[in-house]
């Protein structure tokens, strides 16, 4: 009676995920991020621990790269943020992904997508006020 409890609940358990899937471009030319600067101080309002006194901000323009496997839109930045102690962490390279002209994802190691981007101040992303 026990093994077969055992085995029942072994079936009902789910394998680990081999790998992270990226989100899949419905196919097709990817249309132009028009809103990528208003959509990133949207997301990184609620990302960082915490948005006030973001120093260093840099933003260059979307270009395509592949990623994930597929063509998509990227925007690069760079930022120095506070972290959770009120201390400064470091201006760094990050990449935002855009899926169908949107939003996607913020990656934080982006050096090898960012290198030669033609970075130009941000100043909406230093004015974050609480």
């Amino acid at each position: 009676m026990l093994i077969a409890g055992l085995a029942g609940l072994a079936a009902c358990a789910t394998p680990e995920p081999a790998e992270v899937a990226f989100s899949v471009p419905r196919g097709g030319p990817q249309p132009f991020p028009a809103n990528y600067r208003a959509e990133l101080l949207i997301f990184l309002r609620s990302y960082l621990n915490d948005p006030t006194g973001v120093r260093e901000a840099m933003i260059a323009g979307p270009v395509t790269r592949l990623f994930g496997g597929y063509e998509r839109y990227i925007v690069c930045l760079r930022y120095n943020a506070r972290n959770l102690s009120g201390g400064y962490t470091g201006a760094s390279d990050r990449m935002a992904t855009y899926l169908d002209g949107r939003f996607d994802r913020l990656v934080e190691t982006a050096r090898e997508y960012c290198s030669g981007a033609a970075y130009v101040p941000f100043p909406e992303l230093e004015k974050f006020r609480r």
